[in-house]
């Protein structure tokens, strides 16, 4: 059977753009701030819809000169239910020290590095390598500014440092009945501030923040306790956190 040239022509410039197709377009990576440390364990990337095909063989970590470093990442790829959010491990046994890998392969990053992000050779994001963060969060120097009766004024609590750029579900808010409070949470400013905006206005009276336990920075550090632990340790319990605040009138 014979085809009109026009139909043979649309099929092959369909075969070939489908093989030819740029990058997917990418929304946030996270850590999202200029820097990260040097013992940084995971990042993510938003893409605008799911992507087909396995993506970490696409993915790379350049040095300024453009050459990437070597076997930096955990082949693994987790992915949100949706597809449109992958997490990538830098290896681990890189990352924390005293491990076979990291003697024989040396650490992925080192403070004073800087580092870009880059899919299908095209960079998507560049940080600037700082010291080691060896410290979990700390609910005890959190900063919450004060919200008013009546509004539905975001709570803004500023964190003691940027935590992992998945966790704003790990936090949330409850009223003087320990019911949670419904409403919209995000992470700002480089993952340093927790931002709430409640579905109704606030109401006068006392409220807990409740941070979960498994609360983690991009690091790896939990919530009270630390990534880097000796081979023999127990591993520390996760424990919630709470932080009293007041709406006032």
């Amino acid at each position: 059977m014979r085809f009109p040239c026009d139909l043979v022509a649309v099929a092959l410039a369909l075969t070939l753009g489908g093989a030819h197709a740029g990058p997917p377009q990418t929304v946030l990576v996270q850590p999202s701030g200029a820097d990260v440390p040097a013992n940084l364990l995971r990042m993510s990337i938003e893409f605008a819809q799911p992507v087909e095909g396995a993506v970490l063989p696409r993915i790379a970590l350049l040095r300024p000169d453009g050459t990437p470093l070597l076997e930096p990442f955990l082949q693994q790829e987790l992915w949100s239910p949706d597809g449109t959010i992958l997490t990538i491990l830098l290896h681990p046994g890189r990352v924390k020290t005293g491990l076979i890998a990291r003697e024989e392969l040396g650490p992925i990053l080192k403070a004073g590095d800087e580092v870009t992000l880059a899919l299908d050779g095209q960079p998507i994001k560049r940080w600037k390598v700082v010291r080691d963060d060896l410290t979990g969060p700390v609910a005890a120097a959190w900063k919450l500014a004060p919200v008013r009766a009546g509004s539905r004024q975001a709570l803004n609590v500023t964190l003691d440092g940027p935590v992992d750029g998945r966790a704003a579900g790990y936090l949330a808010v409850a009223d003087s009945e320990g019911r949670r409070v419904s409403g919209r949470a995000l992470l700002k400013n480089g993952e340093s501030i927790w931002s709430f905006i409640p579905d109704r206005p606030w109401s006068a009276g006392r409220y807990t923040l409740v941070a979960r336990g498994t609360l983690e920075d991009a690091a790896g550090n939990r919530l009270g306790g630390h990534f880097q632990t000796s081979a023999g340790a127990s591993p520390e319990p996760a424990i919630d956190a709470k932080v009293g605040f007041t709406v006032t009138r």
